[in-house]
């Protein structure tokens, strides 16, 4: 049986984090010469030299990043562990965070989360409406429970819910509309093309732009159908949203060549499926059902 602990292994990461044993001491509320002493034993006990210490600084050895990066997985398992035996415990969660693409119906979204409700009335519900790798950057935070996307974080697996279509459509009045024949790139570069930003703060993905001369960025899905609905562009727009309200039936598909239709698929991921809660594996049902349900009645644009 090791008799090196997890708190030594701590210890050591804290120093390491916050570059030195006094700021490490402030952040884990422990006395430096408790970490100075827990650290040292390590290096006993391993018979390595974790850490160079260079004047002010504290620096890994190499050595010590090898065995480090190894002991922060038995960290993160540790703490995995207690939040399962925490769940346990609790029974139901208070709060379950999801993080939902835009290209999920949104008929589908309230529908989920109003049968959740009357199965779940004390639970709150944080939603976090995002694009592209905005939903994949709050999975890897640890931010959310669950999340829907039509892009495969790393290190996740995920359920296949549906092949969401989207089709190039723009207002029945635009220009591209009174070409009378098929469009190919060229025809689409002479006009506005609107795109839906990436929500993820670090590193984006611009998708979907074919470099047409102009390009109108939003945050927000309802934005771009306010903008078509005004003439304004052309756009790649899911076919459920087209299926939605009056002003959409006066967006129609553009006589594309090719590449009329992309197809994305969505998947449900989970932040920890070992850990999940009865809350949050029943609002993982509700998404589930509600988007089969809207895509099987959903009205094919093509």
């Amino acid at each position: 049986m090791s008799k090196i602990t997890l708190a030594q292994w701590q210890m050591l990461a804290a120093v390491v984090d916050h570059g030195g044993f006094a700021k490490a001491a402030e952040a884990i509320h422990k006395s430096p010469s408790t970490i100075n002493h827990a650290v040292h034993k390590l290096e006993a006990q391993l018979g390595v030299t974790l850490l160079n210490i260079e004047g002010r600084h504290v620096r890994l050895s190499e050595a010590g990043s090898l065995l480090l990066r190894r002991a922060r997985q038995l960290l993160e398992g540790a703490d995995a562990l207690e939040n399962v035996a925490g769940s346990l415990a609790e029974g139901l969660e208070p709060e379950v965070s999801i993080a939902v693409d835009q290209i999920y119906p949104t008929d589908a979204l309230s529908d989920a989360l109003d049968r959740f409700s009357k199965q779940f009335p004390h639970t709150r519900i944080q939603l976090y409406e995002t694009v592209l790798r905005g939903g994949i950057e709050r999975l890897e935070r640890g931010e959310v429970d669950l999340l829907i996307s039509g892009l495969e974080p790393v290190g996740f697996l995920g359920e296949l819910l549906t092949q969401v279509r989207f089709i190039a459509v723009a207002h029945e009045s635009h220009p591209l509309h009174q070409v009378r024949r098929e469009l190919d790139l060229r025809d689409l570069h002479q006009y506005r093309q609107i795109v839906v930003r990436d929500s993820a703060r670090s590193t984006s993905v611009d998708s979907g732009w074919l470099k047409a001369e102009q390009r109108w960025t939003v945050c927000h899905v309802s934005t771009a159908l306010d903008m078509l609905s005004k003439g304004l562009g052309f756009c790649w727009v899911s076919e459920t949203r087209l299926n939605q309200g009056p002003v959409h039936a006066q967006l129609k598909p553009l006589p594309l060549k090719a590449g009329r239709i992309r197809e994305v698929p969505i998947r449900l991921y989970y932040r920890d499926m070992d850990s999940a809660g009865p809350a949050t594996s029943a609002l993982a049902m509700c998404l589930k059902e509600a988007v089969k349900a809207e895509c099987d009645s959903a009205r094919p644009i093509y």
